[in-house]
């Protein structure tokens, strides 16, 4: 390799929604390689989620498996089946320069993939299909070999769970297959001459030779075969390797290796005597002896002790995801999910020690080395969907306008279409060019970077001056949809839906404080906004399973992100679960338990799953109150015998009538929650929540004990659940306003307490997948309002929802979350210290005249507004519809009633303008 230059040369940076910057190039001689699978029909459309990899025996040979939203349309809005799929990218890799020599469909996976011993065969998991798709390599090209293997599964373990089909390992012989069931917490030894399943081994102990209701072996990930004999598998809820003995036709568990973290993707070393192991949340690899199957070192994957501060190095977030060796076994390469980067780890000495960072694209995902080890490939789960103005409420894959109109319209527009994969390619740096590699990544991760001078006195005020923090999320909508018609800032009105008319507390609130133009939600939806919003991150566990979760033809993934796992609430555990919902008093004692979750993320000095907002308020000794957050969401939608008797029915009431509304779903909030709010609910408007919300409010007034920190949910700006709606709130504009006025309220009733001087109120969407927006489809809405805030101020600063965590943890006083909202500033744009005073009136939008619900005698509205269409025109529209929980419904189809609906001939941008961030 030549001599490196003073500097990498131009580096081409990209700020992301994350407040994190790529620069997958920034190595000379890499390649940064679109994954575009080139169909017939759409050839423009991206393969999103790179998942795995892996270099067939030879080295000459490597496939990116990818399992993204797999739904595309043509330009009349229909399905078009043979594109709606996923992909094996095949790369010929034998000149170390990666040339794309096919695209195989295959109709389902998740992240597995393998090849066989001779690299004539790679096998493939079906997900939710619960199979293996074989492929051969036939006349020159890769093609599906026979029908899939069945597993034979019936349904997996939880409540109204199916099976998944996960990783897969082959034996040194190739003769037969181990796969991962991830919702089964089992695995299944597969003959591969044959085609048949030999047996299936139950991971948990009391259903492998232990203890009946003890947790282990639970969400198996990662398989790592030891010749033919004996496997290791991952397990992520219950933070073990679990040894099993596939010698015999009858499989046996024969150990169990506590881990720290959640364990995902593995790698063994050629004498196999070392294993592996990449751990998210503890953000480290450890090394197993498989002689003796016990850990003998860890090493930390984040950057070299140099690069972070002492008080940084605390805090997790890189979240390794997969390993790779090189040739030679003396480096070790880490792709580490949450910082774009990959880990160069040294193991020549007696303790491995990361030398260094190479910058990645968008979350790497796998990592793998060519045989000769110049090269390194890295695959990238995402890459930025830049703006959707041709998306119709988010998913935009249908034409929108009614017949005749003469806009052309941009199908598949949602967030999950356009949002694509990559594949990098980057030269083995050597020691100089490694160093320059490191620097970047810590520019792009602001490692090392701390408040300016004025931003910590101004923080430091606000900490001294503020004692509570009212924290309002709320769901899905984008900053052009709400906030397009403000007036000011960048804004486009031709794609604003729910105008001033609509949501006049939210158009005030923007013009009378502070319009945040270029605030971004991390999240693409629901499933990773809960993780963003409350966390500042999201798990490895998370982001692999959520394309999975919201993919057509059998992804089967769990919503596992806000305190359930497989809609068993994981929160609570034994009696009080069943309390909570009857439905889990049949569930088998060896069905997830305790209260382990999945998906939560660990404290920053190794807290387990206490990593949330509220973990640290409390670890801080500050008080907690939650409306809404993290609830149990199964029992507000059952119906049919004998169901419907353990639904919770609505009460408008519920605190005078004593009827509880809401169980919590983790075990910290538990205590903290008020039962009589009701979570997500698309048939209960805002209006009642925001009711109950200020019974307790007006009792901390008499009492003089507000929280420090109150969680508020806010949801019903979601939209749905027309048919059975109540208090005619029954149309998108109707519950998007009642949304408007019951935020107006809250800030009203704080506006008009003694608590007006000491408190400030931030509202965010968890997402902004639900809306079109001109600049970027996660650019979203954002409010803060209170004392010490500017007035009718526009602030353009880029800040996302990891730089609101930080505000509230900087003026709460608190630690922060992560690694994120450690090393990313407060906002500081937003406040002026002079500002101590201030007042908010809440205003119904005219729609809400017509209905039933008992609005303030105070300002009415001048005159009434009608919906454009009443609600039995959208039950009609929406009967076949899920409104039972986030995201669970035909998005495509509700986003083209919705527009239709909404919007009329009302011209359509579907050009894409590019916008500076």
């Amino acid at each position: 390799m030549p001599t490196p230059p003073a500097s990498l040369g131009t580096v081409v940076t990209t700020l992301l929604p994350t407040g994190l910057a790529m620069s997958p190039t920034a190595m000379p001689g890499s390649t940064y390689i679109p994954l575009v699978p080139g169909l017939t029909t759409n050839p423009t459309i991206p393969a999103g989620y790179a998942q795995s990899e892996t270099i067939s025996p030879d080295g000459k040979t490597l496939l990116v498996l990818t399992s993204g939203y797999n739904l595309v349309v043509d330009a009349n809005g229909k399905k078009v089946p043979a594109d709606s799929t996923q992909f094996i990218f095949v790369f010929d890799v034998s000149s170390n320069k990666p040339v794309q020599k096919q695209v195989v469909s295959v109709t389902n996976s998740y992240v597995g993939i393998a090849f066989s011993p001779d690299g004539t065969k790679f096998y493939v998991p079906g997900a939710g299909e619960d199979n293996i798709h074989v492929f051969a390599f036939t006349n020159g090209t890769w093609a599906e070999s026979g029908a899939p293997i069945a597993l034979g599964h019936t349904a997996g373990y939880g409540l109204a769970q199916k099976p998944t089909a996960t990783t897969i390992a082959i034996t040194a012989d190739g003769k037969r297959a181990l796969v991962a069931n991830r919702y089964n917490d089992s695995v299944t030894l597969v003959d591969l001459i044959n085609g048949k399943v030999i047996a299936e081994q139950d991971l948990r102990p009391g259903k492998s030779g232990g203890t009946s209701g003890q947790a282990g072996g639970e969400y198996p990930n990662s398989i790592a075969i030891v010749g033919n004999n004996t496997a290791y598998i991952s397990s992520e809820r219950d933070r073990e390797i679990v040894v099993v003995d596939i010698s015999a036709a009858s499989p046996s568990v024969k150990a169990r290796i506590p881990v720290q973290g959640s364990p995902n993707k593995m790698t063994l070393n050629k004498a196999q005597s070392r294993l592996f192991v990449a751990s998210d949340f503890a953000d480290l690899v450890s090394v197993i002896d498989t002689t003796k199957n016990a850990v003998t070192s860890t090493v930390s994957t984040v950057a070299p002790s140099s690069v972070l501060t002492a008080a940084q190095a605390r805090y997790k977030g890189a979240s390794p995801s997969a390993v790779a060796l090189s040739p030679d076994e003396k480096t070790l390469y880490v792709a580490n999910r949450g910082t774009n980067s990959v880990a160069v780890v040294s193991l020549a000495g007696s303790t491995p020690t990361v030398t260094g960072l190479i910058p990645t694209g968008w979350y790497p995902t796998d990592v793998r080395v060519s045989p000769d080890g110049t090269m390194i490939y890295v695959s990238n789960e995402k890459t930025p969907p830049g703006p959707n103005v041709g998306s119709c409420l988010g998913y935009a894959t249908v034409p929108c306008p009614v017949k005749n109109s003469p806009v052309t319209f941009a199908p598949n527009e949602y967030i999950l279409n356009i949002t694509g994969s990559a594949l990098l390619a980057v030269p083995t740096p050597n020691a100089a060019y490694l160093s320059l590699l490191t620097d970047q990544v810590a520019s792009n991760n602001s490692f090392g970077k701390l408040p300016s001078a004025a931003d910590a006195q101004t923080m430091a005020v606000l900490s001294s001056k503020i004692q509570h923090i009212i924290y309002i999320v709320k769901e899905n909508r984008t900053y052009d949809q709400v906030l397009g018609d403000l007036g000011k800032g960048n804004g486009n009105p031709a794609l604003t839906e729910f105008p001033k008319a609509t949501t006049p507390n939210l158009h005030a609130l923007a013009n009378n404080f502070v319009a945040l133009d270029n605030f971004y939600d991390p999240a693409d939806v629901s499933g990773n906004g809960w993780p963003w919003s409350t966390t500042g991150r999201e798990s490895d566990a998370g982001a692999r399973m959520l394309p999975s979760n919201y993919a057509e033809n059998g992804g089967g993934g769990s919503y596992d992100w806000e305190g359930t796992n497989r809609n068993v609430n994981v929160g609570l555990a034994g009696a009080a679960r069943v309390a909570a919902n009857p439905l889990s008093k049949d569930l088998d004692d060896d069905v997830l338990p305790g209260v382990s979750n999945v998906a939560a993320p660990d404290g920053p000095d190794g807290e387990v799953q206490q990593g949330y907002l509220w973990n640290s308020a409390l670890r801080a000794g500050k008080t907690v109150r939650n409306y809404g957050f993290f609830i149990d969401l199964t029992r507000y939608a059952l119906g049919g015998t004998p169901y419907a008797a353990l639904g919770i029915p609505i009460d408008r009431n519920p605190f005078e009538h004593g009827k509880v509304q809401a169980y919590a779903a983790n075990p910290d909030l538990a205590p903290l929650t008020d039962q009589y709010f009701r979570g997500f609910d698309t048939s209960f408007p805002d209006f009642y929540r925001e009711k109950e919300w200020e019974r307790e409010f007006s009792a901390y007034v008499t009492n003089g004990n507000l929280p420090n920190l109150s969680l508020v949910r806010m949801m019903g700006d979601h939209t749905g659940s027309f048919a059975t709606a109540i208090d005619g709130i029954n149309t998108p504009e109707l519950q998007v306003a009642d949304n408007d006025y019951a935020v107006g309220r809250i800030i009203q009733a704080v506006a008009n307490s003694p608590y007006a001087s000491n408190t400030l109120i931030f509202i965010v969407e968890d997402d902004a997948q639900d809306g079109p927006d001109h600049v970027d489809a996660h650019r979203s809405t954002a409010y803060v309002v209170g004392p010490y805030v500017k007035k009718a101020a526009l602030v353009s600063t880029h800040y996302t929802t990891v730089n609101m965590l930080r505000t509230i943890t900087d003026i709460l006083g608190v630690d922060h979350l992560g690694l994120f909202d450690s090393t990313q500033g407060p906002m500081t744009d937003v406040f002026d210290l002079t500002q101590t005073t201030w007042s908010f009136t809440a205003t119904p939008s005219a729609l809400l005249v017509g209905s039933a619900l008992p609005l303030a005698a105070s300002n009415p509205p001048a005159l009434a507004l009608k919906p454009t269409h009443d609600s039995k025109y959208w039950a009609q529209k929406t009967k076949k519809f899920n409104f039972a929980e986030e995201d669970k419904l035909d998005a495509v189809a509700y986003n083209k009633i919705l527009w239709q609906g909404l919007m009329g001939n009302r011209p359509y941008t579907t050009g894409r303008e590019t916008t500076k961030k």
